[in-house]
């Protein structure tokens, strides 16, 4: 059990049905073909797992082509491909990176449309033939099929980068429903042998690349909220109402700060849960594991990163993959935006800590450069997401929350169905500043964008008594150890009577500054409230906890104990490092070295407060599996009166005391 924030997996997850792919898949340097137009005709058939498929592709040639190349997926076979003119196009199959290939007689010639039509057919099962290793992002089965637009289930090229419009024609067993971008459900029609068609229609160019179908119940509604429909199975109907009022709330929320997405409508869908991902978006559609849909309550943030992308992904794209961290950074934002407003400042104060962190995991490439990445590699994840995200929060800090978000409004309404690119960003950024923020903006740029690294910020100074009563001076420079490092930093000064706050210009290692106070200053604190992402001794611990909740996510268990002592060397009392290390040795069934790490975690600093509370439900559980049932008690009932149930803490703990925990044999 991986708790309670964000685990490695869940990041991983939301980036890869974001925007990733394999290296291997990485776009070329120059777009080949501009794809603007689909229509797809498709039969699902669960009992046997196949899909049978006509792609009608409509797309430019950017150059002078001799070989046009499109991705799809492994499990797929063509049994014919022609051009325009009904001429067969012979096709090779690359399998190491999910593609066709075909070597043409008479090169297209440059800015020529071109529409060819595919006829492919293949078994979908599990994750072997996915272009994504370990994640299933296409498979037909019972009860829920998925045809996910980054599992390649029709030819494609530029992923979530290349907009098109799309007409889909799909067709399953009668007994179940399909969700898709466009109308769907209301244009259903019987057809013979027991099958019933839907058929969507997309019309604006974007991403209306997924289809999902089930044996799914009538779409469900909550009182009063019509725009939203859940589609779930049975087992999920209890999870249906609320999920909906949740989403109501973060889809009204977001519209308010955002302005409205291009589509009123909502479908939320529920997902497989052995898929190795929990979310997944598309226009009109918010589709979440089945799991997380009944666990509500601590969906919400996955809820809200998910909806962020009907503006962030789905209203506007990035233009390539080196601007893949303003969607995906402002998706990661959104959440915490949302996470604000709903539960405070302190909560938000306290996720702006971990997501220094995720930003300064792998912080060795610029953001500009990381379209040459591996966009599935955790550098990549962490940057896009963790550090996209810690590059709005700063800017919104140097605008202002007014100017903000007025920037955020305007660049969805100016770039509506577009790519954008990290330059339109800075551009608009400049034109909305006022007074000095516009004036920072260029070296802002220039530092999170195209730099690395985080300042070590020190502060120097002394406090001299001025004459008459009129209180003091405070004379001090403000370090740090990024000699080209512009941005101001506001100081807080407590003292013996009001708190001051003082906003200083840093520019170069030392900035000097002099500040009047009528009380004796007692602590001078820089950047308390967390705008801007530095390095510190605490970040230190964080980043080494990160990277190793990511190795565990894949499954390098020996790398991440080195990660978590790393942690362990930077701060002896890290409750969170000890915590995690307890969670392998209690994975690998090594119970009295889990024990001693999870009672050094309730021996240490105590951050974050759950560590309490879960590292006694954790040696609860390791007594009761080691037949020492008055010991798990007491723990479980010491988990009780913290009285905290992140992550259903509390109830688990009850549960235990009530019925002895049991390890599941197929547990790891």
């Amino acid at each position: 059990m991986r708790l309670p924030q964000r685990p490695a997996r869940l990041i991983a997850a939301l980036a890869v049905l974001c925007l990733s792919t394999l290296a291997a898949y990485a776009a070329p340097a120059r777009q080949q073909i501009n794809i603007t137009a689909y229509n797809i005709s498709a039969d699902l058939v669960p009992a046997s797992n196949q899909l049978t498929a006509i792609a009608i592709v409509t797309f430019t040639a950017m150059d002078d082509l001799p070989i046009v190349s499109f991705e799809l997926n492994n499990g797929l076979a063509l049994t014919k491909v022609t051009d325009g003119h009904n001429t067969p196009l012979p096709s090779e199959r690359l399998s190491t990176n999910s593609s066709v290939r075909f070597t043409l007689a008479t090169p297209l010639a440059k800015n020529s449309v071109n529409t060819w039509t595919f006829e492919y057919t293949g078994k979908l099962v599990g994750a072997d033939t996915s272009p994504v290793e370990g994640i299933k992002l296409a498979a037909i089965g019972d009860p829920i099929s998925i045809l996910l637009y980054p599992g390649r289930w029709f030819p494609m090229t530029g992923l979530f980068t290349d907009r098109f419009t799309a007409e889909m024609h799909i067709r399953v067993p009668a007994d179940e429903s399909v969700v898709g971008s466009g109308s769907g459900f209301a244009a259903k029609k019987t057809l013979p042998a027991n099958r019933a068609e839907y058929a969507f229609n997309w019309t604006k160019p974007g991403f209306p690349g997924t289809i999902i179908a089930g044996k799914f119940l009538d779409p469900i509604t909550a009182p009063g909220v019509n725009n939203i429909k859940v589609w779930v199975t049975d087992k999920r109907k209890p999870g249906a109402v609320p999920f909906a009022q949740q989403a109501d709330k973060e889809f009204e929320f977001m519209s308010g700060i955002f302005g409205q997405p291009e589509s009123g409508r909502l479908n939320i869908v529920e997902l497989p849960e052995d898929l190795g991902a929990s979310a997944a978006w598309a226009p009109e559609i918010i589709a979440i594991a089945g799991n997380r849909i009944v666990d509500y309550r601590n969906a919400s943030r996955l809820l809200a990163n998910t909806l962020a992308h009907q503006w962030w992904g789905s209203k506007v794209s990035p233009y390539t993959l080196n601007d893949a961290w303003i969607t995906n950074g402002m998706c990661r934002y959104a959440e915490l935006l949302f996470l604000e407003d709903s539960a405070g400042k302190n909560s938000f104060q306290t996720s702006i800590g971990d997501l220094s962190a995720e930003a300064l995991a792998y912080d060795t490439e610029p953001l500009t450069t990381l379209g040459r990445l591996d966009p599935y590699s955790p550098q990549f994840q962490s940057m896009t997401l963790g550090k996209g995200a810690m590059v709005f929060h700063m800017l919104r800090w140097e605008l202002g929350d007014d100017g903000f978000y007025k920037f955020l409004k305007t660049l969805l309404t100016q770039y509506t169905d577009k790519g954008i690119r990290s330059i339109n960003v800075q551009n608009l950024a400049e034109n909305i500043a006022v007074g000095d923020a516009k004036d920072n903006l260029a070296p802002f740029f220039a530092q999170w964008l195209d730099g690395t690294g985080a300042p070590a910020f020190g502060d120097k100074f002394s406090v001299f008594r001025l004459g008459n009563n009129k209180g003091f001076r405070t004379i001090g420079a403000i370090t740090q150890d990024l000699d080209l490092f512009r941005m101001p930093v506001e100081l807080r000064i407590e003292t013996d009577g009001k708190t001051e706050l003082k906003r200083i210009d840093v520019s170069g290692n030392d900035s000097n500054y002099s500040i009047e106070t009528f009380g004796r200053p007692r602590k001078i604190t820089i950047d308390a409230d967390n705008w801007l992402l530095k390095s510190t001794p605490d970040l230190t611990v964080r980043v080494a906890v990160l990277r190793g909740q990511q190795l565990v996510a894949q499954g390098d268990t020996t790398a991440a104990l080195v990660e978590y002592q790393k942690a362990l060397d930077a701060n002896r009392n890290s409750s969170l490092a000890s915590y995690r290390i307890g969670e392998i040795f209690f994975n690998q069934r090594n119970y009295q070295s889990a024990a001693n790490s999870f009672r050094d975690a309730l021996r240490g600093d105590d951050e974050p407060k759950w560590t309490e509370v879960w590292s006694h439900v954790q040696l609860g559980r390791i007594f009761d599996v080691t037949g020492q049932r008055d010991r798990a008690v007491n723990e479980y009932r010491l988990a009780v009166q913290t009285n905290d149930n992140t992550q259903g803490a509390v109830n688990e703990a009850r549960a235990s005391m009530q019925k002895p925990y049991k390890r599941e044999t197929t547990e790891n």
